[in-house]
């Protein structure tokens, strides 16, 4: 750096040689109140001392690390500390690239589907909505699923409650798919009636007397007993399905329990579940087939 001389200071000129910093940033940094002139020359022009040069480096520093002015000003003020900022500014980035990664997703699904403007521009609104969105899109579902219905068993109260829309960090196309067919679904009134009505079934059962987690332990006991026959090669509409359905129910009404499965497992509660484990990275829930199979075996004993 060429120093002044005479006095030991140095101009904007001299800063701007030395740095390789340009005169318009620096004059700019000063206007802004972050490297203020020690004095003036006689003419007028700014002029700075060598702890303005040591300051001069901490705002490039500073700037180059992506800190706005005004978290510099605090910074070399003595109000907050480079780590503290450095923690806000952390945090800022990290959602940025959640949005990037999003948005990257969302474009690779079109890509990948060749959507039409309308379906980009819906898969971006769904895909992109805030957290305190979701939450309460997800809340009014539950809400409304589980209202007035205080006897529903514990576990699968817990689960619904437990149910989350959130999208990953770096969601795949697939994922994103997910969450835009789900943000629609629980918001259909549709949908939202069947899921109330599946829950009241368990309310009922419940109100019966029937014990906690009996409706898991039905689930569980025609996955083995359906499965059983899938493997066996046994069709629902043949006579040997009748001896699996006795073992499965026993004396229960036929046409109950149809009404109930076609409820709690019909298609669009399936997709749900299949969507569910999409967006949240799991295995495709099992044993689908086995709850076709006994739905059929019971429609075709209904005559549906």
């Amino acid at each position: 750096m060429i120093e002044n001389g005479s006095t030991g200071l140095f101009t904007i000129g001299e800063l701007a040689r030395a740095t390789g910093l340009t005169v318009r940033t620096i004059r700019y940094w000063s206007d802004e109140g972050a490297l203020p002139p020690v004095t003036r020359s006689q003419g007028g022009y700014r002029l700075y001392d060598a702890e303005s040069v040591a300051r001069l480096e901490l705002i490039r520093t500073l700037r180059e690390l992506g800190l706005g002015l005004g978290d510099v000003r605090r910074v070399l003020a003595g109000e907050t500390t480079v780590a503290e900022v450095a923690a806000t500014h952390v945090a800022a980035l990290d959602a940025q690239i959640r949005a990037l990664k999003v948005t990257r997703a969302v474009l690779s699904t079109v890509a990948r589907r060749g959507s039409s403007a309308e379906e980009m521009t819906l898969m971006n609104r769904l895909a992109r909505l805030s957290a305190g969105e979701r939450h309460r899109i997800m809340e009014e579902f539950v809400a409304e699923t589980l209202h007035g219905l205080d006897t529903v068993d514990p576990e699968i109260r817990e689960r619904i409650r437990r149910t989350s829309l959130e999208l990953p960090d770096d969601p795949a196309p697939e994922q994103v798919d997910a969450w835009v067919e789900l943000a629609e679904m629980i918001q259909d009134p549709d949908f939202r009636a069947q899921m109330r009505r599946a829950v009241e079934f368990n309310a009922a059962d419940r109100d019966s007397g029937a014990p906690a987690g009996a409706s898991l332990w039905f689930v569980r006991r025609l996955v083995e007993l359906a499965g059983r026959a899938r493997e066996q090669g046994i069709e629902p509409g043949a006579p040997e399905a009748d001896a699996v359905l006795g073992e499965l129910l026993g004396d229960a009404d036929r046409a109950a329990v149809l009404d109930r499965m076609e409820a709690g497992f019909g298609e669009r509660l399936t997709r749900y579940r299949e969507l569910l484990c999409v967006l949240n990275g799991r295995p495709r829930p099992p044993h689908t087939e086995d709850f076709a199979w006994v739905v059929a075996a019971l429609r075709h004993r209904a005559g549906r």
